[in-house]
Parts: structure tokens; C-alpha cells; sequence
């Protein structure tokens, strides 16, 4: 599979901290319910032209391959729910790559693996002796995921009728190197040495490998690649092909895809690639050159014995700079000079602030290095740690749960004391014990039901983590209050092992008799909840900041901020100050992290008129949005066509999505090329020719609408909708950021698709794009460089019910976007921010659903 699903990352992606935030409802929260009656695909967030399955958990598109009129595509799917788990093949096929049929489970996980991703191909001559000549099979080689010890090896099934029955080969696997962090091969025929190339991850090592075979039995080791570019996160689902540059066939060049995750260039799950040349044993990636940041003002490089004029609080920046690593931490490179503030001292359980003297902005950027933890500011937090004083109703202190009681197997007999085997680094409970259902993995379950009370304070606070499964969902890890036997609030986790303060308003139901339920029902991934401190309480608890950041304060208000990478590397960040100059601003770095990666590295604050690029920054990216992951190509499309497909979702909140009864979607098949842009070779990308098919007869149409420093509504009843196909040509005229919004209407929600004229980039703002508030890092702003041609910017941009994806330019910035708007958000408007654009011309076709 593409994955980080398991061994060290499984654990890291479902259950490491990300940001803890909780979902309250003052009735159960449901994700997406649907009702008995509902019909499939008419679901409220249900993709219309995007392949989705009609019920379950899907991620990693697999085995794409052509075979007698057909397109073939697996995919990373659930048999037995809506989030990950039980990791097997589900299968569907298309005669034109936009409308598909769902086939029956093709290959199975069974007591021994786990089916991860990996690829298929035809065996035309035969070569495994799976099949005949008249009759070649077809092979899937896919990583089994060995339950037992979480070994991964890659090992072969075979179809001998068109991909509708398989069975596995008696031999498996055909590679074991004995690791658990071996996956995704990618598998397909090398003409020049008559043999079969496999491209597979070493995905903790950032290393792709390549072996060659003449049989996909034996597998002789060529070469590695990597590391290289985007190393933040597991590299997964590697795919390498030939693509001619600018359509000329004797200027031929090979393009590794590696996905990576977390790290992307938007924040968690990224596709990117490296262009070079492959010689039939060993990839060479083109020489990009060696980068130079721009020069500025330096404000703080840390290079005296003390801060300065900086202040700070706490214990974990030490009494001045740290001169690299300090006592117990691994080593710290990249930083500039002798000194960098390290908030390192006293290990991760140590926290502070290091802030700045207060200055006017006077400089379009502020560039700096930043490393450490990955742990983000999230908007709302506070310092103040302190609990809220009132009744406490459990502190899970002593050793036992008291007048709780327990049913099931998910809580033990006690509670617990911390981190259990194998899960993720727990952190943010109070004392010593707290609830954690993470006993024998997110396999058990069982509820903890408190005695009988009465309420009468305001507000009812506790500290929760864990999976993110409302009650009322199919298999819920909750918290809920009972009165009268009935839920009447709930709170769940945010896929996320740190704990942090939810609060239910209960004024209304002072004098009721309640109890308070913990549920875990969950037997998938995040299966599992932690609780710790319920106090009753006349103060509502604020959650408490978490992050590991550089802050950028204007106002007393957080208005930028970066945090590290998990790594003890620094690398450079910038902030766009231009919205804030002549303002008074303060910079701010931020320790209010205990657990594993719980410390900040910064150096070289340097006021510049231009943004320093970090290496992610610097890397090549498929796509530049946050739902673009696991992306590979079709082998043997017809016409030497190069087709791929991406999982549209990212693991930073994939499994907390509000869909049901299914839960992930493929982008849009995409044809891909090699371009020339501004003097470097770019791989580009549109959407499938045959996505046309699915247009009404008649357009909306607009030429030439000039707008001023406004929005105006565009009109038209093709010009409105839920699924559109939208082209649209701009013309630059002195306005700092202009192009269209869409799903405009209900509520204020819009998704902003535009270009900033100074920075040249494309964008798409989904902070008001509807629900959202499920992980605190789904809103937010997506980028991708882009320069006008001939004083013009084009897009082609597609609306479906849940998502947006934007092609720039001839496809070279690509920028792919979940969506969860309010069905009755339908409008589409042109706008322009600080001047005068013109769009010169647009076609906006309603799109029909595959379904029908």
C-alpha cells in the first residue's frame, strides 16, 4: 500500500500527534449520515465524475493497467469499514477511463498479510508459466504486510480471466530483505534488456530501488536513488516512466514520481518527481544547481553570548543561544554561524517562548531557518496550561476507575499510566493515569461509564485524544454525556495521541441527573480513545497551544506561522509581511510541546525584499494541493499515452473526512507531458480527454468582464452548479489578485481560485469552503508558482461536489482540493482584489454524474 500505514508509520500516521483538536456536537455527531432510504451517489458530499466506491474505506490507486478495451484500477480498499484497516485490492474497470464499474474484491487480506499497493501487468509471453501464450495472464505485484512481526515483502497474484478472479502465487514473496519499511512496487516491461524493471520504496530510507527480472519470480538488484529533494516524511508508491519533451520522440526523458508523506509541499501527503535519465540499471536525476537565498537585513542570527534584545520565558531556550546541539538531542545542522536558538534543553518535556522586541514592518518578507517538531499553531489556542478549577468528576488517579464500570476489553482493569506497546507517544494528561483504549492495538473494544451525578456548573471540561469516530457513527471512539439514558453531547478525538480540552456547555441541563460514557467501538485505524481529567466547572477550558512554531504577531494575534519538519535540519521558511507593512509585528518562537519532537530550532531572521525557498519549496511537485497522494500511471495505455491517477485525500485528516457510507476518491484521470517552462523541462498535466463527454450541450460563456476591486456573480444557469467544467483566460491589468470563486452562496461559503500577480502563483483558498473543522489543518491556502504568458493567465478548473482541481497554464501548476460545501452553495463569481483584471474569456459546462 502506499505506507505509512504501517509498522513505524502506521503508528505515526494513526496515531501520532498531529493537532488535537475535538469534534462537540450538542447531539451525536455523525460523519455525512445516510439515511436508509437514500440512494447511492446522491450522498450530500458523493464525487460525481470521480471514481469512489460505493461504500468503505479506499486509498492508493494500484495496478493500473490496460488489458483487451479495459482500464484497470485496484485500489487500497476495507471490505470491513470506513476507515483504514484489513488492507486489501478492491477493483473497478472503465472502457474510457471516466466512467468505471465496480467489480467484485480482487485480492484479500487474509490471517497471515495485509494487501499494500503495488502494480499489474500483462505477461504477454508468458514468462511467469501463469498463464499460455493464447492466453497471457495477468500479474499483480503487489507488498504483502506480514500481521505477524510487520515484515514487508513483494509478492505476485495472477489472473487468467481479464482480472475478474486471482490467485496468489504459492512462491510468495519473490523479495524479502527482511525489512518493515519495503513497499510499493511498480512493475513494467523494459523493452532495451528484454526483462521486467520493478521500481519499490525503501520508503524510511528516502530510497527508491530497482530490480530487474526476466520471469517477476527472480528479481536481481540494479541501483538506488535517493535521497533526494523532499525527504520530511516516508517516501511511498514510486513510479517511473519515459515522456518525450515537448512532444519531440528523440528528446526522450525519464520521470520518477515519489510520493512522500508528511513533508508535501502543502503539508502532509505530496506527490513530487525527479526528471533525468535511466540507463536499464540506475536513474541519474537532472542537476538543478545550488541555491542561494536572497540577501537582506539580517534581524537575529544568535550569534552573541546572550538573546539581546529578545526575551524569554520558560526553561527550554537555556540562557542564551545554543552553539548546535544540546545535551541528549541528536545532531543539528544547517543553521548559519555559531549559534541558533534550541529550545532542546532540558529535552522534549521542556517548554518557553523566545520573542522579539516589537518593530514596524518595514520589508516585503521575513526569511529565516526553522527546524525541529512538526507541530503546527492552531488558531484559538492557549499558553495557559492551568486546569479549570471545579468538582472533578475523574482524574483516573490511584490505580483503579473507581465507581466506574467497564465493559468490553478496550480499557483493562485500570487505568492507564502513558503510552502503551506500539502506539504513538502519548502526551497531554494530567498526573499519572488517565483512559487509553489502546489495549492490545485498536483491536479491543468496551465502553466506561461513570456513576450518577448531578450538574449544576456551566460547563463540563475533560482532556480528550484519539480516534476521530463521533458518536452516532457506525464504530465510535466517544466521549458522551447520558441524561436519561440518552446522548445528549459528545465529543471525539482528531486522529491524534496528544490530549487536549474539550468543554460542553451544559447551563441548560443544570439540575439533571447525567453520566458520562466513554465509547470505543473502533476496531480500524485511530480505533482507540484517551480521556483524563473530567471536572465540572462554572469556566469553559480553552485548549492549549501544542506547537512547536515561529510566530509572526501583529496586533496580539497570531497572522503567520511556520513550525520544523521533524528533523534536526534546519531549513528556510518565509513570511509575506506586504498585507502588514507600517504595522507594529513581533516574532514570537514557540515551545508548548512535551512530547517526541517537542523542541524548535531557528536561526538567521533576515528582513529581504524577496521569499527564501525551502528544499521542499525547491523540489518538483506533481501537484501543489493537499489531496494528491499515492499518484501512479497506467501501464500499456493505448497510443504510448502516460495516464495518472492520484488518491484524492491527504493522511494528516484522510480518515476523518465527513463521508459515509464511503470514505476516499480518485482524482480525475490525467494525461501527463514533459514541458519546457521558462527554460526548465516541467512535467505537466490535463485532465482526461474523455471527462468532455460528461459536459451539457450549452456553456455559460463570458468575454471580456472587467472587474474593479470586486466580485460580481456570473450569470447563466450553466454558469452555477455543483459539478462544472470551467475554462477561463485573464488578462493582467494592475489588480494584486483576481480569477474566480466557486460553490458561492450559502452561507458566505465560497472556494477562492486566483492569481497573485506579485508572488506569480496560483492559489486556492478553502478556508471558507464549508465543514472543515475536523482537523485543524484542513483550511487553509493552497499555492503553486506560475507565470502569465503574453500577459495572460488560463485555468481549467473542475467542480465537483467535494472537491476542486485546478490546471494552470498548460498544466504545469496543478493544484488538487477536497472540498465540504453547503449543497446550496451553486455560484460561481468573477473577482479582483486591489485593482483592475479582465477575464477575457470563459466556457463553464454543468457536468453530467458516471453514475447515471
Amino acid at each position: 500500500m502506499s505506507s505509512a500505514r504501517v509498522s513505524r508509520h502506521a503508528r505515526i500516521r494513526m496515531m501520532a500527534a498531529v493537532a488535537t483538536v475535538c469534534t462537540l456536537s450538542a447531539a451525536p455527531l455523525a460523519p455525512q449520515a445516510v439515511a436508509a432510504d437514500t440512494q447511492p451517489y446522491t450522498e450530500t458530499y458523493r464525487p460525481q465524475f470521480h471514481f469512489t466506491p460505493q461504500k468503505n474505506w479506499m486509498n492508493d490507486p494500484n495496478g493500473l493497467v490496460y488489458y483487451k478495451g479495459e482500464y484497470h484500477l485496484f485500489y487500497q480498499y476495507n471490505p470491513n469499514g470506513n476507515t483504514w484497516g484489513d488492507m486489501s485490492w478492491g477493483h473497478a474497470v472503465s472502457t474510457d477511463l471516466v466512467h468505471w464499474k465496480e467489480l467484485p474484491l480482487a485480492l484479500s487480506h487474509d490471517d497471515e498479510e495485509m494487501v499494500f499497493s503495488g502494480s499489474a501487468v500483462v505477461d504477454w509471453n508468458n514468462t511467469t508459466g501463469f498463464g499460455t501464450k493464447k492466453n497471457p495472464p495477468m500479474v499483480a505485484i503487489y507488498t504483502s504486510a506480514y500481521k505477524n512481526g510487520g515484515k514487508q515483502a513483494q509478492s505476485l497474484a495472477y489472473s487468467t480471466d481479464r482480472g475478474r478472479t486471482w490467485t496468489k502465487y504459492q512462491g510468495n514473496p519473490v523479495i524479502d530483505i527482511g525489512s518493515k519499511d519495503f513497499r510499493d512496487p511498480k512493475v513494467q516491461w523494459y523493452a532495451p534488456t528484454k526483462s521486467w524493471l520493478m521500481t519499490v520504496s525503501l520508503s524510511t530510507e528516502h530510497k527508491v530501488r530497482f530490480y530487474s527480472s526476466k520471469n517477476l519470480k527472480d528479481w536481481d538488484l540494479l541501483s538506488d536513488f535517493g535521497p533526494a529533494g523532499a525527504t520530511g516524511g516516508v517516501w511511498e508508491c514510486p513510479d517511473l516512466f519515459p515522456l518525450a519533451v515537448d512532444g519531440n520522440r528523440k528528446n526522450i526523458k525519464w520521470v520518477l514520481v515519489v510520493n512522500i508523506n508528511p513533508g508535501g509541499i502543502a503539508g502532509g501527503s505530496a506527490a513530487q518527481y525527479f526528471i533525468g535519465g535511466f540507463d536499464g540499471k540506475k536513474f541519474t536525476a537532472d542537476d538543478k544547481g545550488t541555491y542561494t537565498p536572497p540577501t537582506g537585513k539580517v534581524v537575529q542570527d544568535f550569534e552573541g553570548t546572550g538573546f539581546g534584545t529578545w526575551t524569554s520565558t520558560g526553561t527550554a531556550f537555556g540562557q542564551g543561544p545554543a552553539a548546535g546541539a544540546v545535551d541528549g538531542q541528536g545532531t543539528v545542522d544547517g543553521f548559519d554561524g555559531k549559534g541558533l536558538a534550541n529550545s532542546f534543553h532540558g529535552g522534549d518535556g521542556a517548554t518557553g517562548t523566545l520573542s522579539s522586541p516589537s518593530f514596524t514592518v518595514d520589508s516585503p518578507y521575513l526569511n529565516f531557518k526553522i527546524g525541529g517538531g512538526r507541530h503546527p499553531h492552531e488558531a484559538g489556542t492557549v499558553m495557559d496550561s492551568t486546569p479549570p478549577e471545579g468538582t472533578v468528576l475523574a482524574d483516573f488517579e490511584g490505580g483503579t476507575y473507581g465507581d466506574w464500570t467497564a465493559t468490553g476489553d478496550a480499557f483493562g482493569t485500570a487505568p492507564a499510566t502513558g503510552t502503551l506497546p506500539d502506539q504513538g507517544q502519548v502526551s497531554g494528561f494530567l498526573g499519572d493515569g488517565l483512559v487509553n483504549t489502546f489495549r492490545n492495538g485498536d483491536s479491543t473494544t468496551g465502553t466506561l461509564t461513570s456513576a450518577e451525578f448531578a450538574i449544576n456548573k456551566k460547563h463540563i471540561n475533560f482532556l480528550i485524544g484519539g480516534g476521530n469516530h463521533p458518536a452516532g457513527s457506525d464504530n465510535p471512539t466517544a466521549v458522551e454525556l447520558l441524561v436519561d439514558g440518552q446522548v445528549v453531547r459528545s465529543a471525539t478525538g482528531k486522529d491524534a495521541e496528544a490530549l487536549n480540552w474539550a468543554s460542553w456547555d451544559v447551563s441548560d441541563l443544570a439540575g439533571k441527573k447525567a453520566q458520562i460514557k466513554i465509547v470505543d467501538d473502533n476496531t480500524g485505524g485511530w480505533g482507540h480513545v484517551n480521556v483524563d481529567h473530567i471536572v465540572m466547572s462554572d469556566a469553559q477550558a480553552q485548549r492549549v497551544s501544542q506547537e512547536t512554531s515561529v510566530n509572526l504577531l501583529v496586533d496580539g494575534q497570531v497572522v503567520r506561522s511556520a513550525t520544523g519538519a521533524d528533523s534536526e535540519t534546519l531549513d528556510w521558511a518565509s513570511f509575506d509581511l506586504r498585507p502588514y507593512a507600517g504595522k507594529k509585528a513581533r516574532i514570537q518562537v514557540v515551545d508548548m510541546n512535551k512530547a517526541g519532537w517537542g523542541h524548535v530550532l531557528a536561526d538567521q531572521f533576515t528582513a529581504a525584499d524577496k521569499p527564501a525557498k525551502s528544499v521542499v519549496q525547491r523540489a518538483d511537485w506533481a501537484d501543489y494541493g493537499r489531496d494528491y497522494y499515492a499518484a501512479v500511471s497506467w501501464e500499456n495505455a493505448p497510443g504510448g499515452k502516460r495516464y495518472m491517477i492520484g488518491w484524492m485525500n491527504n493522511w494528516d485528516y484522510g480518515q476523518s473526512v465527513p463521508t459515509s457510507p464511503w470514505r476516499g476518491a480518485q482524482s480525475i484521470p490525467r494525461e501527463m507531458a514533459l514541458r519546457t517552462v521558462d527554460g526548465r523541462i516541467r512535467l505537466a498535466s490535463k485532465p482526461v480527454g474523455s471527462l468532455e463527454s460528461l459536459r451539457g450541450k450549452r456553456p455559460a460563456t463570458a468575454s471580456d468582464v472587467t472587474v474593479k476591486s470586486t466580485s460580481k456573480p456570473l450569470i447563466g444557469p450553466a454558469a452555477k452548479g455543483r459539478a462544472l467544467d470551467i475554462e477561463a483566460t485573464f488578462s493582467l491589468k494592475d489588480a494584486d489578485r483576481f480569477g474566480l470563486k466557486v460553490r458561492t452562496g450559502a452561507g458566505g461559503g465560497e472556494t477562492v481560485i486566483g492569481y497573485d500577480t506579485t508572488t506569480q502563483e496560483l492559489y486556492v483558498d478553502r478556508t471558507r469552503s464549508g465543514a472543515g473543522d475536523f482537523n485543524s489543518t484542513f483550511p487553509g491556502v493552497q499555492t503553486a508558482p506560475l507565470k502569465p504568458k503574453n500577459g495572460k493567465v488560463k485555468l481549467r478548473i473542475l467542480v465537483d461536489w467535494s472537491s476542486v482541481e485546478v490546471f494552470g497554464g498548460n498544466g504545469e501548476a496543478v493544484i488538487t482540493d477536497q472540498i465540504f460545501p453547503d449543497p446550496a452553495g451553486t455560484g460561481v463569481e468573477v473577482f479582483a482584489q486591489g485593482g483592475t483584471a479582465t477575464l477575457d474569456h470563459m466556457l463553464a459546462w454543468q457536468l453530467g454524474s458516471i453514475r447515471r
